[in-house]
């Protein structure tokens, strides 16, 4: 059976997702077989499994860096929030309803099965179990019935690592009130304390990492500097999703959409020279872009609404009928076709008119399509014939079905019109060929000529989980890591 350690935090957002990938591959680098385990996530942000499971994107992206395929294992339980008090509840990959927040708090111990035999399954195939919490360890009013920190730490008998955020301030009231607020057999449970994102000489925290031991009576397990390597976010919390000025000669235009789902779809083409991707709320932040487009989304219907409401529509379908490409992925292809009905209450029921830049129409369905998908760009027209045949692969997950009508954009559906191209496949643009493609047209379109290469999306990650790995190392006490592993 797998040794674990458990990273909690003492709020949201302080990198427990990036530190568990970052040990994931250093302990991949030491010779274990190890694997990330999160009991619950809540994100839009998620990714199919070769078995056609939905996960955390997260927990793929940790499961990378620990060089595994990524398994329904690691996340048993997912939620994709629908509504401010509502989420999609999913269940060892499979959707198993929406719920109400308080009603999903009254039924949620009852899946403490679940979570136990994926992680003993899990536990028997590898050596070390690298879990991550969610939010804070000291969540008070939930505590009673926490099944992803504390409550998840007891059942499977983990050490914790307490880790803290010291660039948003505050970090011995976060640490130091954290080991205060918790119970003194879940104090106990704490073997050691992180400061993250540390910003200068790391020389001047020392008297500080002395206070927190002397105080917290805890040993500080390292001191990490805010690392800079391009490794997928979650998904709300992402910094780059405040991204609103045009930094390149290249500028791709992303609508922020109130339920934005799998916004990593595009980050690819930060990595080529002279192209910016900046997020969009306000007609006035719009601009000229040399691209436009309508990413995925949890809730089609109420962001269709919200497109028309906020004149978003009016000035992407103007951009549209100016020459500009837009490009829209699976939520966005089908706010972009004529009409979305919702017969069975999917998203609360109700139908709405489309922007009608597509010849297609959707019907959400009961049962949510998942798979991966993989084929070749059909004969394409307008701004982007460049693709025309070329390879692709990536993955669908969505409620709806798309009858489209128009010139088929994939050899497995999507459709075009003109300049207006969209599908469901997420990851799309990672195929080096494509992603090439497209920027290499962009230029054309501005009269310069690009001479870049295509990106290998695949070994760009590798190289990033390298940097991410190599400065946690350096910065962790690791003999320390691996003695708490030993105590277990």
């Amino acid at each position: 059976m797998a040794k674990s350690i458990m990273l909690q935090g003492t709020m949201s957002n302080v990198g427990k997702s990036l530190l568990t990938a970052a040990l994931c591959r250093i302990f991949r680098q030491d010779g274990y077989s190890a694997a990330p385990f999160k009991s619950q996530n809540m994100a839009l942000n998620s990714y199919i499994t070769r078995d056609g499971l939905e996960i955390g994107r997260a927990q793929a992206m940790q499961a990378e860096a620990a060089g595994l395929e990524p398994s329904v294992l690691m996340n048993p339980i997912l939620l994709k929030p629908t509504t401010d008090v509502g989420s999609q509840v999913i269940v060892n990959g499979r959707v198993r309803g929406n719920m109400r927040a308080a009603e999903y708090f009254r039924h949620k111990k009852e899946l403490i099965p679940d979570i136990l035999a994926a992680y003993g399954k899990l536990a028997g195939q590898h050596d070390i179990i690298v879990i991550e919490g969610a939010g804070s360890a000291a969540e008070l009013n939930l505590k009673a019935d926490d099944i992803v920190n504390m409550g998840l730490a007891r059942l499977v008998d983990a050490p914790v690592l307490l880790v803290g955020d010291i660039d948003r301030g505050g970090i011995f009231a976060q640490l130091l009130g954290t080991l205060m607020l918790i119970e003194p057999d879940e104090r106990e449970r704490i073997k050691g304390l992180i400061v993250n994102k540390f910003r200068g000489d790391k020389a001047i925290f020392r008297s500080g990492a002395d206070i927190l031991e002397q105080r917290g009576g805890v040993p500080v397990a390292g001191v990490v500097p805010y690392i800079r390597c391009d490794i997928e976010d979650e998904d709300s919390l992402s910094d780059k999703l405040g991204s609103r000025e045009k930094s390149g000669i290249i500028d791709i235009a992303v609508i922020r959409l109130p339920h934005i789902s799998n916004y990593t779809d595009f980050d690819v083409f930060l990595q080529y020279d002279g192209v910016s991707v900046r997020y969009v709320t306000k007609c006035a932040e719009l601009g000229e872009p040399d691209m436009i487009v309508l990413p995925g989304t949890k809730s089609t219907i109420a962001d269709t609404r919200w497109l028309r409401e906020s004149g978003l529509e009016t000035a992407v379908k103007r951009a549209a009928g100016m020459g500009v490409p837009v490009f829209g992925i699976c939520g966005g292809y089908q706010i972009l076709g004529k009409k979305t009905a919702d017969p069975g209450s999917s998203e609360g029921g109700g139908d709405i008119e489309g922007m009608g830049l597509l010849d297609c129409e959707t019907v959400f369905a009961a049962e949510k399509h998942r798979a991966q998908t993989f084929g070749s760009f059909a004969e394409v027209g307008g701004v982007f014939s460049a693709l025309s045949g070329l390879p692709f692969s990536g993955y669908e997950i969505h409620m709806g079905e798309t009858a489209a009508h128009g010139k088929p954009l994939l050899d497995c559906g999507g459709t075009f019109s003109g300049n207006v191209y969209g599908c469901y496949i997420h990851g799309l643009f990672d195929e080096p060929q494509v992603s090439h493609a497209v920027v290499k047209t962009l230029y054309e379109r501005k009269g310069l000529r690009f001479d870049g290469t295509a990106i290998d999306r695949r070994a760009y990650k590798e190289r990033q989980f390298d940097i991410l790995a190599d400065g946690v190392r350096e910065s962790l006490d690791m003999e320390l890591i691996y003695r708490i592993l030993g105590q277990r």
